[in-house]
């Protein structure tokens, strides 16, 4: 009779007791299951609407409560990305005036109205002139206040031929693929500050 060494039985076990058939190889642990995903993980996909609904679906006060603290601070980590939508200036050349300008604001932000658009600034600037210097480092500023606006800067005669120095630092404001607005010279007349929000570029209702 042939013994299949493999099987595990009480005769192949006195077997191997006598060192008839070698010792049988140990079988190996199971797997350990996967460990539960935390609660981050299991929320960490869901939508503020959907965490509002799970929410209000949860089984008791404290479930709901861990649920609605999670999606607060979605919501406010949506609110913060949102907000560094852009944040600050963008050099550009001649050749990218027309995508990086014209045709970038005729974006619109997500949620927004369709005919919302994006608020554009193009500065136009040359160095070594004090009050252009003066205006770049306002638009820096100007940038990081207002995220939600591009601002972007090209050298005055390189965006514009021959452009004289009499008309520098000069600002175009776009929306929609349309100039809202132009102001040459910025500065030359008097000192200037920054005082509030430009209203062209970040209300259509301005135009």
């Amino acid at each position: 009779m042939a013994v299949n060494a493999d099987e595990d039985t009480e005769f192949n076990d006195a077997l191997r007791k006598h060192g008839i058939l070698p010792p049988r190889e140990p079988t190996p642990p199971s797997p350990s299951p996967p460990p539960s995903p935390t609660l981050e993980e299991a929320l960490g996909d869901l939508t503020p609407a959907e965490l509002r609904e799970l929410g209000e679906d949860a089984n008791d006060s404290e479930t709901e409560r861990v649920v609605e603290n999670y999606r607060r601070q979605r919501v406010a980590e949506l609110r913060k990305q949102e907000k560094a939508r852009f944040g600050r200036v963008y050099p550009i050349g001649r050749d990218e005036y027309t995508r990086e300008v014209t045709e970038a604001s005729k974006v619109t932000e997500e949620g927004k109205p369709e005919s919302h658009g994006t608020g554009v600034v193009c500065f136009l600037y040359k160095d070594g002139i004090p009050r252009s210097d003066r205006a770049f480092e306002h638009i820096r500023i100007l940038a990081q206040r207002h995220p939600d606006t591009k601002f972007v800067s090209i050298v005055g005669d390189k965006c514009i031929q021959n452009l004289p120095d009499t008309r520098i630092p000069m600002f175009i404001v776009y929306r929609n693929g349309e100039v809202l607005n132009q102001v040459v010279a910025w500065g030359a007349d008097r000192e200037r500050r920054i005082e509030g929000r430009s209203k062209a570029a970040s209300d259509p209702s301005s135009r």
